[in-house]
């Protein structure tokens, strides 16, 4: 993005659903996910059972979603998933190639952590895999922590599901 005339500016940030957005979503999940690390329809799958998940229980007042949108399309997505005791789920986390390195993932991880201010929650957690190093340096930097580690083959390969937690509430890391 160094060279591009894209500025961060021009992406538009959302926060309300519509009709093709969770699909839509679900679609460059299963897509990049397959030419970038391989995984199989499964992962796809996962994605959709969970998507499934947060709009059958979404409540405006607990749950977030930041779509973001370049010339009318959606080039990055994060969900702030509410769950119970006061904790959120971070899922779902992306960007389109073209458009890392630009500090959008940093924006997005601001505006997650003002609703986990605003809300109140005491803790948050998230889900990864050992191939995401990028998006892990990004969570560890925002005060999440390694806590779990186990080996899987759900997304169609060997790989290691990795679970980061978050439970200092007296950080609120907005850089």
């Amino acid at each position: 993005m160094k060279d591009s005339p894209i500025q961060l500016n021009d992406v538009i940030i959302r926060t309300e659903p519509q009709p093709g957005d969770l699909g839509f979503v679900i679609h460059r999940h299963g897509k990049m996910y397959a030419d970038e690390y391989g995984y199989g329809v499964s992962f796809e799958m996962y994605v959709a059972m969970g998507m499934y998940e947060f709009y059958k229980n979404y409540h405006p007042d607990k749950d977030r979603i930041w779509i973001c949108e370049y010339k009318n399309q959606i080039i990055g997505f994060l969900l702030l998933m509410h769950r119970e005791n006061k904790a959120a789920q971070l899922r779902y986390f992306y960007l389109e190639a073209a458009f890392r390195g630009m500090g959008l993932g940093k924006k997005l991880m601001n505006y997650f952590f003002e609703f986990v201010h605003d809300k109140k929650y005491d803790k948050l957690y998230l889900w990864t895999t050992q191939e995401q190093a990028a998006a892990a340096s990004m969570y560890k930097r925002y005060g999440f922590k390694l806590t779990e580690e186990k080996d899987s083959t759900a997304f169609g390969k060997s790989l290691k599901e990795q679970k980061y937690e978050w439970t200092d509430k007296n950080l609120i890391p907005i850089a």
